[in-house]
């Protein structure tokens, strides 16, 4: 039996909505968020940052939330265009797929521009321990062994301090988010953690916490806004995936640069804005020193 012309028109209308519907789905910028404090906190923070680059771009810019475990995958299945992730995340994703450094956020220090983080190392303020060396022997939790501020950092510290984060705690924990590391060792369920500067001010600002119920061990105390334990390194990276095209990476590379501290984006965000990427350099010698993942050889 032969096809009638208004099957033929319907099929012909079905092959163009079709079309479409993927024009529609390959134009949408996907920007994935390592989501350090949970989803729906990525999103109170991204949110406005994803509406003013959707006005930006001329096309839906959308905020992916994602764990630790997904950001790699995300990435090399191509299916998030963007990344906003800790700097350690960002050079092991450069060296196994070309992902490229966009921008830098600038973090807030009570409306003082701050372009690097460390890492805290904190015990109960009636704990004994007092030193690094005290920690041998002792529960230790991180965020995760794949966070920068909330693992490697210390992780760095320890060893080059003599502690083998593998073999010399009674145990070695992840709490898979900054809060549940905090909170874990305010409840003494573990023995002391590390997470991010900034994680300890920014909880106590939000009325989870009291500073004063906490020690940092290594303090370093100079001109840095947050309480720290380790070395200093370069903020979180906005980094293109390898397929994005260079004109694309460079308009979004722009309306960052663009934001402004009084803005909703920076606002929502709790920073000030967007620099142009800096060195990483000393990220990629402290994952080589642990020889971590990418950089294992």
């Amino acid at each position: 039996m032969g096809i009638s012309m208004k099957k033929i028109g319907l099929m012909c209308l079905a092959t163009v909505m079709s079309a479409m519907v993927v024009a529609t789905a390959q134009a949408e910028i996907k920007v994935g968020v390592l989501a350090l404090r949970g989803a729906p906190k990525v999103m109170e923070d991204w949110g406005a940052t994803g509406e003013y680059l959707t006005g930006k771009m001329g096309e839906p810019v959308t905020i992916m939330p994602l764990e630790f475990a997904a950001i790699e995958p995300m990435l090399k299945d191509g299916k998030i265009d963007f990344l906003l992730a800790n700097s350690a995340f960002y050079v092991e994703l450069e060296k196994l797929y070309g992902a490229k450094a966009i921008a830098m956020q600038i973090n807030s220090a009570n409306g003082k521009p701050v372009k690097e983080f460390g890492g805290v190392i904190l015990v109960r303020k009636d704990s004994p321990i007092n030193t690094l060396a005290d920690l041998k022997g002792k529960k230790f939790m991180v965020v995760k062994a794949s966070s920068f501020g909330g693992g490697q950092m210390a992780m760095r510290l320890l060893l080059q301090n003599g502690i083998d984060y593998k073999k010399d705690f009674a145990e070695f924990k992840e709490g898979g988010k900054h809060d549940n590391v905090v909170l874990a060792v305010k409840n003494g369920a573990m023995d002391a953690g590390t997470v991010r500067t900034d994680t300890l001010e920014t909880m106590e600002k939000e009325g989870k916490i009291s500073m004063a119920d906490f020690k940092i061990i290594n303090q370093i105390k100079d001109g840095f806004p947050f309480v720290r334990s380790t070395e200093l390194y370069p903020e979180w990276p906005m980094a293109a995936a390898k397929h994005v095209d260079a004109a694309k990476s460079k308009k979004l590379a722009d309306a960052l640069l663009a934001v402004t501290a009084d803005s909703p984006a920076a606002k929502k965000a709790g920073i000030l804005g967007w620099a142009p990427a800096g060195d990483f350099t000393s990220v990629r010698e402290c994952l080589k020193a642990l020889k971590y993942g990418a950089f294992a050889n």
